[in-house]
């Protein structure tokens, strides 16, 4: 910004009011307060702008450094699951062809499942989830004495009420 000694700001007071005189002097303070203060926001904002862009510019490029760097474990642990697979049908082949009696011989080993039955599989819960629940199990309601039912008091009392002996 401009840089502005104590001087000549009263210079130019002094100037402005000979020129235009002091009736319209506070007018026209006022208004050029009001633009310099427009223009010290277009300034900050687009200051602001440039530094959201900048930091975009940056975030964009670590961005692709932690893509990369993902991309790279991801690569790691695929090449060890593979190493360590292939290690293990060869393993499992030796067993089968010293047992002789396993039924498959290492040629026609296909790298499937080592057991006999294929492991069970994810059934999920059937439960209906669209159902209201209460935050309280039952058990523990139950447990605890808790009312499940709400009733009103005459119906508690007729409830509790010794029977009548005639």
């Amino acid at each position: 910004m401009i840089d502005f000694g104590f001087d000549k700001i009263a210079l130019i007071g002094a100037v402005a009011l000979i020129v235009i005189g002091p009736e319209k002097l506070p007018r026209v303070a006022r208004t050029v307060g009001h633009l310099m203060g427009k223009a010290q926001r277009y300034v900050s904002d687009v200051k602001a702008e440039v530094n959201r862009s900048i930091e975009l510019e940056e975030l964009k490029k670590m961005k692709t450094q932690f893509e990369d760097a993902a991309r790279d474990v991801e690569q790691g642990v695929s090449s060890e699951v593979k190493q360590a697979s292939s290690e293990m049908n060869e393993a499992w082949g030796e067993l089968q062809s010293s047992s002789g009696s396993g039924g498959t011989d290492s040629s026609t080993y296909t790298g499937g499942d080592a057991l006999s039955e294929p492991p069970l599989a994810y059934r999920p819960n059937k439960k209906n989830w669209r159902v209201k629940r209460a935050a309280v199990p039952q058990w523990y309601r139950q447990r605890h004495g808790v009312r499940a039912k709400a009733q009103s008091g005459a119906a508690r009392v007729a409830r509790f009420r010794p029977p009548r002996v005639l």
